[in-house]
């Protein structure tokens, strides 16, 4: 009698444990804006993960063009049409904690891509602390370990900050190396790298070394040194886009000398992996999943396989 007692509680657990775990048949995507490079690529490696899975499963993809209000009512919108799986490029890691509590309610699982949110079931982002340091170390090998760098700021998220722990935690390692200023937002734009850096070059004379937070701005910073007349300052910074795959093959650019390179075809494909996993009843061992960096320089940029190459 025991037996058969045990026998039946082993198959209720397991018709329960069926039932509990979904299939992908639908997943809803959001992201900053369907415009930029890195999210397009981002997009197509989530779309071929979840074709893996399942090659009839039905996609939406929408940019919220940094319109956080936007982005919520997207959320809203994948809740509405009953998808399994919602992706997101979070547009504020805090305040989006109502709407993927509302979707997670609805049985829906949430995972954050590239930047972290809170609440969110899984977060995908690049290894940032460690892009920023092997891109630092690069400037402090380049210069002989001796000489004066600016750490070019950027917006406040959480990408950013780990991005400047990291170098900071490179220069310092490094005695020899004096930061001249690390506080300066450039917005992450390469208007506001040229901006920025006109004020810092025009104001040290001296300036042996540049990190800039991504790649816009450091090509920004680089119009900024032309237009000054400035030479031999070794800059480096975070992304490895198009542009500054041009950028480390072009001759009249030689001071941009690295990017420590992301892969958001990649980020995408895990952050899928993971939120079929967690469909399946299977929950990740940690919250975050860090992807490290890879630094590409003008040595080895022919061989880099970039955001927009075939997969």
């Amino acid at each position: 009698m025991l037996k058969k007692l045990l026998l039946a509680g082993a198959a209720l657990a397991c018709l329960h444990g069926a039932a509990s775990a979904k299939d992908l048949k639908s997943i809803g995507i959001s992201l900053g804006s369907l415009g930029n490079p890195f999210f397009i690529a981002l997009s197509k490696g989530a779309e071929a993960e979840a074709k893996k899975t399942n090659p009839n499963v039905k996609v939406q993809t929408v940019g919220y063009d940094y319109d956080l209000g936007k982005q919520v009512t997207q959320i809203d919108n994948f809740i509405a049409s009953g998808v399994d799986l919602i992706l997101l490029n979070p547009g504020d890691p805090k305040a989006l904690k109502p709407a993927i509590q509302k979707a997670q309610a609805a049985g829906i699982v949430v995972i954050a891509v590239d930047t972290a949110a809170d609440g969110a079931d899984a977060v995908v982002t690049t290894d940032n602390v460690q892009a920023g340091q092997i891109a630092c170390q690069f400037i402090i090998d380049k210069i002989g370990g001796k000489g004066n760098v600016i750490i070019e700021n950027g917006p406040q998220v959480s990408s950013v900050i780990d991005r400047v722990v990291g170098c900071k935690k490179a220069f310092a390692a490094s005695p020899d190396i004096k930061v001249l200023s690390s506080d300066q937002d450039a917005k992450g734009s390469r208007d506001g790298g040229l901006s920025v850096a006109q004020s810092l070059l025009t104001r040290f004379t001296k300036v042996d070394g540049l990190f800039a937070i991504n790649d816009p701005q450091v090509i920004g910073s680089d119009l900024a040194a032309k237009q000054l007349g400035r030479t031999g300052i070794v800059m480096t910074s975070v992304d490895g886009a198009p542009d500054i795959e041009a950028a480390l093959k072009n001759p009249n650019s030689p001071m941009i000398m690295a990017s420590a390179s992301q892969d958001p075809y990649f980020l995408a494909q895990k952050g899928v992996q993971i939120g079929t996993e967690i469909l399946a009843g299977k929950k990740p061992d940690s919250l975050t999943t860090l992807v490290p960096s890879k630094l590409v320089t003008r040595e080895n940029v022919g061989d880099y396989k970039g955001w927009q190459s075939a997969r």
